[in-house]
């Protein structure tokens, strides 16, 4: 039996109704949720990822301003440029667009972000919050998989979960999530030796590896759900993830195609941490 589709277009769809209703009740209290992107350089995948970040934002009622430097845009520049809009009441969320020119210190430029507007969820301060289980803002990918996870009625309490990944944006926050929610969690990289080992076990696989085709069907759990991180472009054109889909999805139980799955929950995310931002700032303003 093929598996079922996990489908986040469907899912961010109707999670937007609910961040509609929430704006509105903003706007009633004078307080107009502002996200603000910073884009550096002229990588095309990051001008489809902010074009369509755009459209989210303008879909449930999010000022968006965009901030464009070229690709020999400086470090000062940039910060200076986070350092007003830390200071603007009018922008509650701020997202730098990665990837930035490897030329920049990408460490520096998001740490300049204010915790408070680190709608990303990169901030250490929030990364730090997460850790001792006080989360914040999350990270938005992470944060996507979990809301899936919860809204296809998928048990996270007590299974066997396996995430391969150890990046600060998806991997360890994506396994810090998976442990407060009670899984048995392992985290696998690129050394890792006999990945089907650990892949062959897990109740629940989440694979953010960067690498096409990486986890084929003969890997996967019978009855797994398979999240599916990655999106890489191929020379022919086509987006595909980490998974063999075809394999995969003969096999798990349920699973997230590419396009159309993680990839709109994380903006999703983005939006929902944006509204929450302001949301706070209305509650910490005088009069409001």
């Amino acid at each position: 039996m093929a598996a079922i589709l996990i489908d986040g277009v469907a899912i961010a769809r109707e999670l937007y109704a609910g961040y509609k209703e929430r704006v509105k009740a903003l706007a009633g209290r004078g307080v107009h949720p502002g996200l603000a992107a910073i884009l550096i350089g002229d990588n095309p995948a990051s001008e489809v990822y902010v074009r369509t970040k755009t459209r989210a934002c303008a879909e449930v009622g999010v000022h968006s301003v965009q901030h464009r430097f070229g690709a020999d845009g400086s470090e000062d520049e940039v910060i200076g440029l986070i350092e007003r809009l830390n200071a603007d009441p009018a922008i509650h969320g701020i997202l730098v667009q990665l990837p930035l020119p490897p030329r920049l210190n990408s460490e520096r430029i998001l740490q300049a972000v204010a915790a408070h507007k680190d709608v990303d969820g990169f901030n250490w301060c929030n990364l730090g919050a997460m850790v001792a289980g006080h989360p914040r803002f999350s990270p938005c990918t992470p944060l996507g998989v979990m809301t899936m996870l919860e809204r296809e009625q998928v048990v996270v309490e007590g299974s066997t979960a396996v995430v391969i990944g150890r990046s600060v944006i998806v991997g360890k926050p994506m396994a810090l999530m998976l442990i407060a929610g009670g899984a048995t969690v392992t985290v696998c990289n690129s050394k890792t030796r006999d990945l089907r080992e650990y892949t062959s076990r897990a109740d629940i696989l989440v694979v953010a590896a960067g690498r096409p085709g990486l986890v084929q069907g003969s890997m996967v759990k019978p009855g797994a759900v398979v999240i599916d991180v990655g999106i890489n472009r191929m020379p022919d054109g086509k987006l595909v993830g980490d998974v063999d889909f075809d394999s995969a999805s003969r096999v798990a139980s349920r699973i997230t195609p590419v396009p159309g799955g993680v990839g709109r929950m994380t903006v999703a995310m983005l939006i929902a941490n944006t509204v929450t931002a302001a949301e706070r700032h209305a509650a910490q303003s005088p009069g409001r």
